[in-house]
């Protein structure tokens, strides 16, 4: 899971779980939409037995057929096809042959996105959406999931075999694959990434939490030059879910591995000479403006053809607009300065303006339904001290209320998400209490939603030693409640529900600063320098993989962000003080990775979010309706809720197919 500002990126978690090829798409087309239409009243609030936890009724809104009629269904395009051709040199090449109708080449594809753009060129340094994003427009993975099926196909490889005892994963790469600058794509790179880089913990270590297992990494070695075997030392549910990621040029980047980790992170960042930059994805960076645009070019090297084996991708150029919010962004829609609103731009407040234009204007709105993210309201729950200063990261005043089970429920029940949904996504949107949402299979369904109940949270404060005197909360020592709240700057939506949030808890006496800030000093809060109090924010999700959260939810997590951990030198973070919740979430997620059960993983993943529900370490708001909106001289758009990317990919996971139609005469 990565942070989802605008929304994330699907990182590291690309895919899902070979056990679950049997869902097919039947289930996505059951999970209900919603329609543009929304009634503007906020919700009541009803007396509830009193109790330290939260409870019960139903989770997801009811079913509708006229509204499941809503979501799009992309025809099944049919499998891929691998040729085998010479070069003009003679060299044998296995290309992959695209699914999707013949196109034409040329035209530069315009999309955007708000904020100060990428954060990193550097693939595997990437924690943001923007960067993220980019790199799957720049780099293949060995395998990826079907949008369509559900089951996990080759890319950078042609096939893959897994041993009886589900330890043995066997890859063997395609013939004649070329890095950009035309060196091979061998075993030693495939071997050099998830040997080094990811095991090691190089870049974004979040990439090494969700392939580890009670402390153990899958090794990997060479057989030849085309075939590598990872081996996992228990049989490990989530593996194939994570080898979407990145392959690394090992004749670039190993001789930054011998060098201090620092010097990693920097490479390749917003600074370098885009021509340096070695790629296998179908695009390769031309030229970044700051905060303006950044371009990237067709890569010549890309192995994939269309059906009359011409070399992919269409398209000549993919170029992305760096814009300060999300306003601009659709006004640049209206403006045909852009071709299209991906997920994550439409915002609820704009959906029923934007479903108003769709025959009046030449495009299309897309309804892919329930989101896979997550919104959340998170506390500081940190108790450790700066090692640099010795001084508490947070106060002892401020850490024994965020501490506070009673006090963390108490905010739950006082916040009215329905209201958020009517106000600020106009309808366009899901309340959310679970740490899987609706469209996850995942999802606990007997947790129970609840209304805003200002009484019981009350009663739930005072449980925790908090009186309200005057309109004004004090806790056990007299001190006021008072904290600052951050989000990032710029997301309108957000701004909004920051805005809510303060008004609800006032209502309790709590005195909520709020104070929207720049993504970078954000990130380095949360992440780094734990100098915060109270946050809104977003993450990732998976459909189909609960594991892919591992690096959020297990305790030494790169991205555990309500108690961050920081990491040693090596990258590697230790845990000594652990909550007796959080160790249980850890054998949770160890034993519902090493398991091939299904309902024994449920039961694992179920108890997660029961614990999740009941402490609240993050406070659950709501998940969006995925809508794009798309301009009808696009072709081969083909949109599923299974391949929904993050930044600049978004909902184009077949963007080496995508092309402009010829206009009639």
């Amino acid at each position: 899971m990565l942070f989802a500002f605008h929304r994330s990126i699907r990182h590291p978690q690309y895919l899902s779980l070979a056990i679950y090829q049997s869902f097919g798409r039947a289930w996505i087309f059951l999970i209900a939409a919603i329609i543009f239409l929304y009634s503007s009243g906020c919700s009541g609030s009803f007396q509830r037995d009193l109790e330290p936890h939260i409870s019960s009724s139903n989770l997801l809104p009811s079913a509708s057929k006229s509204l499941e009629s809503t979501i799009y269904k992309a025809p099944y395009p049919g499998d891929y096809k691998l040729l085998t051709v010479k070069d003009k040199h003679g060299q044998v090449e296995q290309l992959w042959q695209a699914r999707g109708e013949l196109g034409q080449f040329g035209g530069a594809l315009t999309v955007s996105s708000f904020g100060t753009g990428p954060k990193t060129f550097n693939c595997w340094s990437a924690s943001d959406a923007e960067s993220s994003g980019l790199a799957s427009l720049m780099y293949e993975g060995l395998i990826d999931i079907d949008p369509w099926t559900a089951k996990f196909y080759p890319r950078l490889a042609k096939s893959f075999t897994i041993s009886p005892d589900k330890c043995d994963y066997t890859f063997t790469l395609r013939q004649g694959l070329k890095w950009s600058d035309g060196e091979p794509i061998t075993a030693d790179d495939v071997v050099f990434t998830f040997g080094t880089l990811i095991a090691k913990g190089f870049g974004n270590a979040s990439a090494r939490d969700v392939l580890t297992v009670y402390g153990e990494f899958p090794s990997v070695k060479k057989i030849d030059d085309l075939t590598v075997k990872f081996h996992t030392k228990v049989p490990f549910a989530p593996f194939l879910s994570s080898l979407g990621m990145a392959i690394a040029p090992k004749h670039i980047l190993e001789p930054l591995t011998k060098r201090p980790m620092t010097e990693f992170n920097g490479f390749w960042d917003i600074n370098c000479d885009p021509k340096t930059l070695v790629v296998s994805g179908p695009f390769k960076l031309d030229r970044y403006i700051p905060g303006q645009r950044v371009e990237l070019v067709a890569n010549p090297q890309y192995s994939m053809v269309d059906k009359l084996d011409r070399r992919l991708p269409y398209l000549e150029k993919f170029v992305v607009l760096i814009v300060p919010d999300q306003s601009t962004q659709l006004l640049k829609f209206w403006g045909h300065e852009i071709d299209l609103l991906d997920v994550h731009s439409v915002r609820g407040c704009d959906a029923a303006q934007v479903k108003q234009k769709e025959h009046i204007d030449d495009f299309k709105v897309y309804n892919l339904g329930p989101d896979d993210g997550t919104m959340f309201l998170m506390f500081n729950l940190c108790r450790r001290k700066n090692p640099k200063n010795e001084k508490y990261y947070v106060n002892l005043v401020q850490q024994s209320w965020f501490n506070n089970d009673y006090f963390r429920q108490a905010v739950s029940h006082a916040i009215d998400r329905q209201c958020m949904i009517d106000n600020v996504l106009k309808g366009v949107g899901y309340e959310l209490f679970t740490a899987e949402p609706s469209a996850s299979i995942y999802c606990n369904k007997k947790l129970a939603s609840y209304p805003q109940d200002l009484n019981l949270a009350a009663k739930l404060l005072s449980l925790g030693g908090f009186k309200k005197i005057n309109d004004k909360l004090f806790d056990s020592g007299n001190h006021l409640v008072e904290f600052t709240l951050y989000t990032n700057a710029g997301n309108t939506t957000r701004d909004a529900i920051c805005v809510m949030l303060q008004n609800d808890l006032q209502k309790l006496g709590m005195k909520v600063n709020y104070q929207p800030i720049d993504f970078n000093i954000l990130i380095d809060k949360t992440g780094n320098s734990l100098d915060w109090e109270a946050v809104v924010m977003g993450l990732t999700g998976s459909r189909l993989e609960p594991y892919n959260g591992a690096n959020v939810w297990k305790s030494d997590g790169r991205l555990h962000m309500f108690d961050q951990r920081l990491p040693a030198a090596n990258g590697a973070i230790s845990v000594n003080d652990a909550r007796p919740w959080e160790r249980e979430i850890d054998q949770c997620f160890d034993r519902g990775a090493t398991t091939l059960d299904t309902p024994l993983r449920h039961k694992y993943f179920d108890r997660y979010q029961e614990i999740a529900y009941e402490k609240q370490p993050f406070i659950y708001l709501y998940a969006n309706l995925d809508l794009s909106a798309v301009s009808n001289r696009i072709g081969n758009y083909m949109p599923t809720p299974l391949a929904i990317g993050y930044g600049a990919r978004g909902t184009l996971h077949n963007i080496e197919e995508i092309y402009f139609k010829r206009k009639a005469k």
